[in-house]
Formats: structure tokens, sequence, C-alpha cells
């Protein structure tokens, strides 16, 4: 039997996929660069085999707000740019994080210099769990 010429050939719809099967405990996670990823195991390894962790402190700080910047830059900022929103409201976005950071460096700067080796390695093993 002739087919029409303008008719589309049959496709076959693919199946939907099965939902993964839900964690324990819901979580997201974010993907970071690979000299972030290393730069975060070094850095790990120097605090957790120190005599001292507290001599780590200023770069396990550092690291957490690097970490931060890089989760926020996820979740936030490539968020809105796939929404293709306009120039203005990208900086504007960009700007209010900028100054949101600013002071959460202070503060976490602030709180972790103060702890001691015992808290800064349950930090440091708080972050290889999120790692996983």
């Amino acid at each position: 039997m002739p087919t029409p010429k303008n008719s589309a050939p049959a496709v076959a719809k693919a199946k939907p996929k099965k939902p993964a099967a839900p964690a324990a405990k819901p979580f997201l996670r974010f993907y970071h660069s690979a000299p972030l990823r290393a730069k975060t195991l070094q850095v790990l390894d120097a605090v957790e085999s120190a005599d001292k962790p507290t001599e780590h402190s200023g770069r396990l700080s550092d690291l957490i707000l690097e970490l931060t910047d890089a989760g926020m830059d996820r979740f936030f900022l490539q968020s809105l740019k796939a929404t293709k929103a306009n120039f203005v409201v990208q900086q504007s976005a960009s700007l209010g994080l900028a100054g949101v950071q600013k002071v959460m460096g202070t503060v976490i700067r602030n709180i972790v210099g103060r702890m001691d080796d015992k808290q800064l390695l349950s930090v440091c093993g708080s972050i290889r769990q999120f790692m996983v």
C-alpha cells in the first residue's frame, strides 16, 4: 500500500527511564573541577596528617570558601544562565552573590580559625563524606 509523501516515518518512542532508587537521605551534589578536587584532597590530607591541624585552619577556611563559591555558581548562577535571563539580571545576581561571599568569608574564617584540632578533623571528615 503506498504511503503519502508528506507523512513522517513511524518512530519508536523511547521508554521512560526509571528514576534512581531513593537514597537513605535526600541530598544534592554538584560536580566541581578536577583542579579543585585535587586541591581539596591536598588540603584535607595536610590537615588530617598534621601534628597540629590548627596550623592549617587558614588553608581549610580558603578551601571551604572556594567549595562554597563553586556550589553557588553551579546551583544558582549556571541555573540562572540556563534560563537565558538577560545580562543585567545575571550581573545583578553575580554581584549579589559576591557580596554574600565576602560576608560569609569573614564569618567562616572566624569560626574555622577558632576551632580546635578535633573540630577541624571533624570538618575534614564532613567534606570527605560530601565527596563520596
